[in-house]
């Protein structure tokens, strides 16, 4: 994943240098919603106000679709590694808590982030913080659904040094099940990169197989972040 984590540093370095953010994300009192996924997505499935990063291989797919009373994005990597990001623009102590639902249906065989051979997952979710200059200073910090690593397990990227993770769902065993996720950025920024944090300047959903050469399969229904723990927001 090296390559294309260069490749949004120096997105990320243009949007600093300009001045230009175009995320269109709602922002209300008490929370800052990325996405509900509502407004579907365009003739490669890609949904309205996000980017695609890479090329898809053949049998690869991005698409948005609905069930029941919420709407998802879906990703499907066969060898293969690829991703979506939404720019965004804001002070990460004025909403800390990111919280996000999804649902893995298949995860990369034999799957490992502690290993650069193995590390292949089906859920990725990094919030970056892009640091002056940003080709070589964008940190990230990223929450995993992983095949074999242990939940809460978290470490430094072996492929990227500037890349924090946390490992919240592990195995097989809520394929399947829509779940929800709540992490306090802010406090996992600072504790994991021991600094405090700049502004945020965009959300990374990710997945890859090309180590395993096998496949996975996620959703992602709502994403928002918010100034108090979703349990407290009205």
């Amino acid at each position: 994943m090296r390559k294309e984590l260069v490749s949004l540093t120096l997105f990320f370095l243009i949007g600093s240098i300009t001045g230009v953010w175009a995320g269109s994300s709602e922002e209300k009192k008490d929370r800052l919603v990325v996405d509900r996924f509502t407004e579907g997505g365009d003739e490669k499935g890609i949904p309205k106000g996000w980017t695609q990063e890479k090329e898809l291989g053949p049998q690869s797919k991005i698409s948005v679709g609905q069930e029941k009373e919420f709407s998802f994005v879906h990703l499907l990597s066969v060898n293969d590694g690829f991703g979506i990001k939404k720019e965004l623009s804001f002070d990460i102590r004025k909403y800390p808590h990111l919280t996000w639902r999804w649902k893995a249906t298949r995860l990369p065989k034999g799957g490992d982030i502690r290993k650069r051979e193995t590390d292949d997952q089906a859920g990725q979710i990094y919030v970056l913080f892009p640091r002056f200059p940003a080709m070589i200073n964008t940190r990230s910090m990223g929450y995993i659904w992983d095949a074999l690593t242990p939940v809460g397990t978290a470490g430094t990227s072996t492929a990227y040094s500037r890349m924090k993770y946390v490992v919240l769902q592990s195995g097989p065993d809520k394929l399947g099940q829509w779940t929800w996720e709540t992490r306090n950025v802010l406090e996992d920024y600072k504790k994991y990169f021991q600094e405090d944090p700049p502004q945020v300047g965009g959300l990374l959903l990710y997945i890859n197989t090309q180590h395993t050469q096998s496949s996975a399969e996620i959703y992602y229904g709502e994403i928002f972040f918010s100034a108090r723990p979703p349990g407290e927001l009205k």
